[in-house]
């Protein structure tokens, strides 16, 4: 399955006047439709709608139909009726004259003092009447499905991109794990030697094996080699790396795995930067630091891009 992006447009139109320059304007034409979709980034799903009053009824529909394909992501629906592409009023019929005058009866009935409509008023309230709500709300589930599936199409296609940006950062952390692997043992090495030598030199500044029979050459010996082990075990960042393997394996069957996993690639994220903190923490070699400064780069670009993954 694609990895899916939270980042994504989409835009569908229907119906609408013929905008044609030959062709004859339709006397009362059917006004259009118009949506937009827009998506962004978020914890969970989070849905918002623009919608005009005629298409309110349609609200429902499209929160059904967007939580059916959607799992993630701050969503914006805008839906718009388009106006008629000329200038002109439309001229309202006489019914809705007739319409329009009863009403203002009816209130002026019991509002005495409130204001006549005016032509401006009246045109503005017959040219929303145009178009029957039903057939409006019928056609914005159309462009719905049309508008979503595009979204989800742009939605793929950024998540692609971020699953191959993904997977060369994956590359990159693999090869510093691989140039970290040969210094483990060579560091190991030579913190115990250094620690042994320390505390022979220790030993022999302080005139210990000559001060009795306290504290014999082997003794020392012994006690030194044990102190120099467990302190080797410390700076070992063996574990650290077979841990940090792990994990990239891990992030990778994701991203291969596809679906809804923004979520536990964010987490994974996060264990690759304990790891690539605690290599850091054990350091005791310059090349070492450097590997780790560089995994913690790495690290961090794709926790940015993993933050945009439904």
């Amino acid at each position: 399955m694609a990895v899916y992006s939270m980042t994504g447009y989409a835009t569908a139109h229907l119906g609408g006047p013929t905008t044609a320059a030959n062709a004859e304007p339709a006397r009362d034409p059917k006004p259009g439709l118009g949506l937009e979709i827009r998506s962004v980034n978020s914890r969970f799903l989070d849905l918002t709608f623009k919608l005009p009053d005629d298409l309110r009824g349609s609200e429902p529909a499209l929160r059904e139909l967007l939580t059916s394909r959607l799992k993630r992501g701050k969503v914006e629906v805008r839906a718009w009726i388009e106006g008629r592409s000329d200038a002109s009023p439309r001229s309202p019929s006489a019914v809705e004259l007739q319409k329009l005058v009863g009403l203002q009866d009816n209130v002026r009935a019991w509002l005495p003092t409130a204001a006549p409509l005016s032509v401006s008023e009246v045109l503005q309230l017959t040219s929303r009447q145009q178009g029957n709500p039903g057939e409006l709300n019928d056609g914005l589930q159309l462009l719905a499905d049309t508008a979503v599936h595009n979204l989800m199409e742009a939605r793929a296609r950024e998540g692609e991109r971020l699953a191959a940006m993904l997977l060369d950062r994956l590359g990159q952390l693999r090869q510093l794990a691989r140039d970290a692997q040969p210094l483990i043992p060579l560091l190991v090495a030579q913190q115990r030697q250094r620690f042994i030598d320390r505390w022979n030199e220790a030993l022999a500044a302080g005139g210990a094996s000559a001060t009795g029979n306290s504290v014999t050459s082997d003794m020392a010996s012994d006690r030194a080699l044990t102190e120099a082990t467990a302190f080797a075990i410390r700076i070992d960042v063996a574990e650290e790396l077979t841990r940090l393997d792990s994990h990239l394996t891990e992030i990778e069957r994701l991203i291969h795995k596809g679906a809804e996993v923004g979520k536990r690639l964010d987490f994974m994220i996060q264990e690759l930067h304990r790891e690539a903190n605690t290599l850091g923490s054990k350091s005791s070699n310059l090349e070492l630091t450097r590997i780790s400064v560089d995994m913690k780069v790495l690290i961090e670009q794709m926790r940015e891009q993993v933050q945009n993954i439904e």
